[in-house]
């Protein structure tokens, strides 16, 4: 019964039945935020509200809802509140609304903090009222409520004004309920705390008793609280029926000290012992109980005394305790605890049936946000590295079951298994990501490994027959090593054509009895051996049968084993008729849990200077490049300046003082020498204080020359053009130092240019350092990866790792592959230099053989020419060298014949020296590359030369952070090395998949060598996704570590000027940020200046009404659509099309995976065959969206009845900062304008009317000046539909004109050119309808028009079984037969 109230799904109310309550009413009188002539604050009204409506309710989430989303708490209650006016009932209802916005994951403490005042006030009659609610009349659903309230505010410790409430109650004083001599125990473990203890004291005894009665009050807070939980916990009867407000109390009260030992503990570190206290480890349970079993009571008592367990028993008194509770407190004190990693390492990786389906393990999709859940929380702090792994392990293995649970369910319902008349299974369907199994076979069980009890590897071979389209035969045969699979099998008792009700439990319809995960090792060729990857190509297979080797997962083939012969059960692996693979993307869950089971039992070392702020403890700016020892004082810039006006003005508080005194020499590069600020500890007089403040003023800047490369043009170095900000140049600067870099990107602030900046700058700065590059998608990898190719980077220091790499659009291939076949054909290039080289010099011989062969060329020819050559131009003291001699005397003439002429000036001598220096460095770096190649002479295999690349020859090695989880066994094995990590879309990345690239190497000496790790992301955008809410709400794992650095309080670089929208535009998110500004070009270009073509505004907020009573629709859960918004946002799209808008300039969004199927196939009915209109650049959902951007974008908010998750102002930021030029969105107004979170967007938008303004006369491409012509308004979607009827007919006929009059052939009848059809001719259940061929009379269009439409209605009842598909990745044609 609690489990089911918990996960059902809360509805919010709607527009309609929100104005239809008693709470509006009264809202439009008192407080809504709307009404101009409020009636002045009533205290009676709250006392009203809480009794009627929300204590009646019994606390209905509704009614609750309706508060919070009216502003209550902001407009009324907070405003208004006073120690005079407070009341039970006040009290009560602002914790009441806080709640709510936690279980609605909006944020909460924002009114507070406007006005904190009387905050301090309000803490304490909450905490009075949690321990005397009885005597202050509270019921204990209540208490429970300021219980929960309680526990947010222990978990909000980042804000200022919960935690210097808070640390009253959770510091060192607290000890002052401990026992005495519990207490000397606890002092005499830590000395210093001693020291601590009496200076405590001292103070508390001077207290005035006012102060001293409070001090006490908080003191005594949670001890009181835990004797009331106590007191609550005994009153509940071993057996008979139980109350559930005394349930939920003790379940609340519980998840509270959960939370709090962990506030208690990270804030404290001096509590390390007392809270890690109980780790002993002496004996087994039945030992012990049998130990001290035959005691009597009193000498158990006395026991527990002397370990400081309970009070002293004073002499002749007999214990007041019951044996049984003092056995058991003995017991429980001193027995070993089952090691959490002996039982991590025999755990299965893999779900199973019993797993998958059970609710009370992984919750399902409709949790409310009510409830407690046995499910661990990720907030600001962790005790240990082990705790902090351990949490993130079992949800992350919580989150993949789930998602696995709703691929294989999907996966069975689209195969629709039945019985067959014989009783065995026939498949009705078919799906594109699972095959019936021919054959299954266990071919090896290797023996264990010594001191384990499971076998050491197991392997069986799976048949299939691929007899599908070639496209997917393709995607099975791709299965790559170490993909993860899922055997199935399934015995129905449906009889055949049984539909599948959603509604009812999937595993007793579908008839499923086992689910066993594997790992593909490869697939077989025709003499049974296992197609190993690699550069060279597959062997080509005949037939459709194919056979794959798999992996099972050792423990719980052990499990199974043990259990069929010690219970006589069924051999699962005798059953499989199913395997079915995953998505890529979503399959990496295996290898992150072993990575994350493989830390926690190696020593996990992260660098001392990261250790206490990744969990959470100390002074989160201790890791800042300014507080760290090593920093560096003199960093060259390289190309990051344009000249040195650039680099003086991204320093505007510092004296430049730049050692070069010509003008005409203060050219980049720049080195700048900074003053170090590293002064501990040192006492400094006043006048040294002031000379020091002007030394860290001042920046020294020397330029200086890169030395010449030799006199082809493709010697000259790449540069950067870009100017960069100061605060890009701050970032910069802190990525090339050591420590932690955390820089916040609003979007369009130019992330990528500074992440590439910093990247090169290492490179050149520290040749001999690797960096690894670490991004959420391979999309933005590949972006990284554009700009870097654009610099000055030798391209053999590059290396892309993954699967990505081949959406690279790029002719070169930086695969690991590719950059073998690249090192191979530069070796050949080489050693073709080397032999013209030495036919310039006429030596005889075969020299260009072998690399080694060519250092001996160099060594014995080469530089014996050279150093006789310097000896002849070299001035000395008794002879001068003339200018021509430079010339003449140098040995290499004729091997640069082919560079531009002439290659000696004559002009000077110094400038032909360093011409001759230039021709022999190229030619030095040939033989040095070639050195550097000799040893993929030695070795031979593709996979041998590819991992020598990756340890030896790259400098910058990219990767996704799956790719990081999935390979760090391998990369670990290998002895993979790196000193700089680069995280580019940090904020989008999982905690824990960013805590693994930190230890992809084995410390060295027990040290890490990590040096700095630098994370660039925006916090304001969307997080990572979490697909289940129980684990995203309750658990708080949707949070990245980053935002979580962030709460903390981790200095942040925040940039401060974008260049991707309008400035108008960009007023509509940059109140999210702290002072986001635009850059010049933003207000001088004329792209940014002119208006929209065709447009009245350059972003316009449209309402649209119903159509034909119609608003939004839910045809599956949380599937929501809005016909009139889809055909208004196409409309829109078309007439954009018809004034010569690139359809690639215009992508439409939405907020919802239903609305974006609708929009995709009304622009397939309308425009996608039409040549006039063709289709946008994206149609998907603004979640997809984040990282991209367009010109114009069309937005529609689908909802009508409830706001759903647009609250979540990160959305909201990401939906609005996609347009660069024009955002156009479609929304019911009057439900988004009063959401308190949307406000600062909405009254901007809400400023302009609200029916869409064009001008039909303009097109894109005329340059003229907007006319006084008046503007069109469009009312409604069917007059928009109407309009653009109209235009595409007059358009067709025109151009009809056109050719005739040219006398040109007609045009080529496109095979189903569609339009909408006029407004008067809409039905309302059609999802769109068809303008015909314009050759067909009247009678036929309409004849025709009947027709599609009834198809129409036929394909609209027709959903797709499981639209929640997101087909993005271009799986949309999952539904066709093969």
């Amino acid at each position: 019964m609690q489990k089911d109230a918990r996960l059902i799904k809360t509805s919010a109310p709607s527009v309609a039945q929100i104005n239809a309550e008693y709470v509006t009413q009264l809202s439009n009188k008192y407080w809504a935020p709307h009404v101009k002539n409020k009636l002045p604050f009533d205290s009676q009204v709250i006392e009203d509200i809480y009794q009627n409506e929300i204590l009646k309710s019994k606390f209905a989430i509704r009614k609750i809802m309706l508060l919070e989303f009216s502003q209550y708490l902001e407009s009324y209650l907070w405003l208004n509140y006073t120690p005079e006016v407070s009341t039970n009932s006040f009290l009560m209802s602002i914790c009441c609304i806080v709640n709510e916005k936690f279980r609605e994951n909006v944020p909460a403490w924002e009114v507070f903090k406007k006005a904190p005042t009387h905050f301090p006030h309000f803490f304490r009659c909450v905490m009075e009222s949690c321990l005397s609610g009885e005597q202050l009349g509270l019921s204990l659903k209540e208490q429970t409520v300021l219980l929960l309230f309680l526990d947010h505010c222990f978990n909000s410790l980042e804000v200022d004004l919960i935690r210097e409430q808070v640390q009253k109650l959770v510091s060192l004083p607290m000890w002052m309920c401990l026992l005495p001599t519990r207490l000397q125990q606890e002092l005499k473990k830590v000395p210093k705390l001693q020291k601590f203890w009496n200076l405590i004291k001292k103070n508390y005894e001077k207290m005035e008793s006012q102060d001293m009665e409070q001090a006490k009050t908080e003191r005594t807070f949670l001890h009181a609280l835990i004797k009331k939980f106590l007191l609550v916990l005994m009153s509940i009867p071993v057996s008979g029926s139980v109350s559930m407000e005394k349930v939920h109390y003790c379940e609340r009260f519980i998840e509270f000290m959960i939370d709090l030992e962990r506030a208690a503990f990270a804030h404290f570190p001096e509590l390390n012992d007392f809270a890690l206290s109980n780790v002993a480890a002496v004996d087994t349970r039945e030992s012990l109980t049998r130990h001290f079993g035959h005691l009597s009571p009193n000498t158990l008592h006395r026991v527990s005394a002397y370990l400081c367990l309970l009070p002293e028993l004073p002499d002749g008194e007999e214990t007041s305790y019951e044996k049984e509770f003092l056995l058991e407190l003995l017991v429980s004190h001193h027995e070993r605890r089952i090691s959490q990693i002996e039982q991590l390492n025999q755990m299965p990786l893999y779900p199973t049936e019993k797993i998958i389906w059970d609710e009370n393990i992984v919750p399902t999709e409709y949790y409310s946000g009510e409830g407690c859940l046995a499910l661990p929380k990720l907030n600001l702090q962790f005790l240990t590295l082990h705790d902090y792994l351990l949490r993130n392990f079992n949800l992350f293995r919580l989150e993949s079951t789930y998602e696995i649970r709703q691929d294989i369910e999907d996966v069975v319902s689209r195969m629709k298994p039945w019985q067959s008349e014989y009783g065995g299974v026939v498949f009705g369907g078919w799906a594109r990501m699972a095959q019936t199994i021919l054959s299954f076979s266990i071919v090896e069980v290797a023996k264990p490994n010594i001191g384990e009890n499971w076998p050491a590897r197991v392997r069986a071979d799976v048949t299939l027959n691929l007899n599908i389209r070639d496209h997917i035969k393709n995607e099975w045969e791709g299965l790559r090593k170490h993909d993860v699979c899922f055997l199935i099998t399934v015995r129905p008792n449906l009889p055949y054509g049984t539909r599948f009700d959603r509604r009812q439990p999937f595993v007793d319809q579908a008839g499923l009895v086992y689910v066993r995960g594997c790992e593909v090792q490869g697939m077989l060729d025709d003499k049974g051996r296992v197609i190993e990857e690699g550069p060279d190509p597959k062997p080509k297979l005949r037939g459709d049968t194919r056979t794959f080797r798999v992996w099972l997962d050792p423990n719980q083939y052990q499990q199974d084993m043990t259990n069929s012969i010690q219970n006589g059960a069924e051999d699962p692996y005798e059953s499989f008729n199913i395997i079915m693979r995953r998505k890529p993307k979503e399959n990496n869950f295996k290898a992150v849990l072993e990575t994350i089971r493989n830390l926690m039992n190696t020593e996990c070392v992260v660098p001392d200077w990261l250790h206490d702020i990744i969990l959470g403890y100390g002074d989160p700016g201790s890791a800042h490049y300014s507080k760290m020892p090593n920093q560096i004082s003199s960093l060259d810039f390289n190309d990051t300046f344009l000249s040195i006006e650039h680099l003086k003005s991204c320093f505007p508080n510092h004296t430049v003082k730049v050692m070069e005194e010509d003008p005409a020499r203060q050219v980049p590069p720049f080195r700048i020498r900074f003053p170090v600020q590293n002064v501990k500890g040192k006492k400094r007089k006043a006048k040294e204080e002031e000379t020091r403040d002007e030394e860290d003023q001042t920046l020294v800047v020397e330029p200086h020359v890169i030395p010449n490369r030799g006199p082809y043009p493709y010697n000259q170095p790449k540069r950067n053009t870009i100017q960069f900000t100061p605060t890009q140049i701050e970032a910069i600067r802190a990525g090339m130092q050591p420590g932690l870099t955390m820089v916040v990107g609003p979007p369009g602030t130019g992330k990528t240019d500074v992440a590439v900046q910093i990247i090169s700058n290492l490179y050149h700065n520290f040749p001999e350092q690797r960096t690894l590059i670490v991004t959420h998608s391979n999309q933005a990898l590949n972006q990284l990866f554009e700009k870097i190719m654009a610099l000055d980077i030798d391209e053999r220091h590059l290396l892309r790792m993954g699967h990505g790499e081949e959406e690279l659009e790029t002719e070169k291939d930086f695969s690991r592959y590719g950059r073998v076949n690249y090192v191979l054909s530069r070796r050949l290039e080489l050693l073709r230099e080397v032999a013209r080289l030495q036919e310039s010099l006429d030596v005889p011989g075969d020299v260009s053989y072998t690399c080694e062969t060519a250092g001996h060329f160099y060594l014995y020819q080469i530089m014996s020419r050279w150093e006789e050559y310097m000896s002849k131009v070299k001035p000395k003291p008794s002879r001068e060298v003339q200018v021509e001699d430079v010339a003449s005397h140098f040995p290499f003439h004729k091997y640069f014949s082919n560079a531009p002429q002439p290659v000696f000036k004559g002009q000077s001598y110094q400038e032909d020296m360093d011409i001759a220096e230039g021709c022999y460095r190229h030619i030095r770096k040939i033989f040095t590359q070639l050195e550097e190649f000799r040893a993929f002479e030695l070795l031979r295999s593709g996979l041998d030369r590819s991992k020598y690349l990756l340890v030896k020859e790259a400098k910058i090695i990219a990767m996704t952070c799956t790719h990081a989880a999935l390979k760090r066994h391998d990369l670990v094995e290998l002895g993979f090395k790196y000193d700089n990590i680069l995280m580019e879309e940090a904020a989008q990345i999982l905690e824990i998949e960013t805590f693994i690239p930190l230890l992809l190497q084995n410390p060295e000496d027990g040290y890490s060598r990590l040096k700095r790790w630098i994370m660039i992301g925006d916090h304001h955008q969307l997080p990572p996704v979490i697909k289940n809410m129980a684990f995203q709400k309750y658990s708080n794992m949707e949070q990245s570590l980053f935002t979580r650095f962030v709460r903390l309080g981790v200095p942040t670089v925040d940039l401060d000027a974008q260049g991707r929208a309008r400035a108008s535009l960009c007023n509509l998110y940059n109140w999210r940020y702290k002072q986001l500004g635009n850059l010049p070009h933003v207000q001088l270009q004329p792209e940014f200046q002119g208006p929209n073509p065709g447009f009245t505004y350059d972003f316009q907020l449209v309402n649209v009404e119903d159509f034909n009573g119609v608003g939004e629709s839910e045809p599956n859960p949380y599937f929501y659509q809005n016909l009139a918004e889809a055909e208004y946002s196409v409309a829109m799209f078309m007439y954009m099309r018809l004034l010569g808008y690139p359809a690639e300039r215009i992508s439409i969004l939405t907020t919802y995976n239903g609305q974006k199927h609708l929009i995709r196939d009304v622009i397939n009915q309308r425009c996608a065959n039409n040549s006039f209109f063709g289709q946008p650049n994206k149609v998907t959902t603004v979640d997809r969206f984040q990282g991209q951007q367009n010109d114009y974008i069309i937005l529609s908010l689908v909802r009508t009845k409830a706001v759903g998750h647009l609250r979540d102002v990160r959305r909201l930021v990401v939906a609005m900062s996609r347009a660069r030029l024009g955002l156009y969105i479609f929304a019911r107004v009057s439900l988004f304008q009063n959401c308190y979170e949307l406000t600062p967007a909405f009254s901007q938008l809400t400023a302009r009317p609200l029916q869409l303004h064009i001008r039909p006369h303009e097109y894109y491409s005329s340059t003229e000046e907007r006319s006084a012509q008046p503007d069109q308004v469009i009312k409604d979607m069917p007059e928009m539909a109407n309009l653009v009827y109209n235009m595409y007919m007059h358009m067709i006929q025109s151009t009809q004109q056109y050719r005739q009059q040219h006398i040109l052939d007609p045009p080529r009848q496109v095979r189903k050119s569609e339009a909408p059809v006029k407004a008067d001719e809409e039905r309302p259940e059609t999802r769109s309808q068809s303008e015909e061929k314009q050759t067909a009379t009247e009678e036929e269009e309409q004849q025709k028009m009947v027709v599609e439409e009834q198809k129409d209605e036929e394909d609209h009842a027709k959903m797709p079984e499981h639209p929640g598909r997101d087909s993005d990745s271009g799986d949309s044609d999952e539904e066709q037969e093969p």
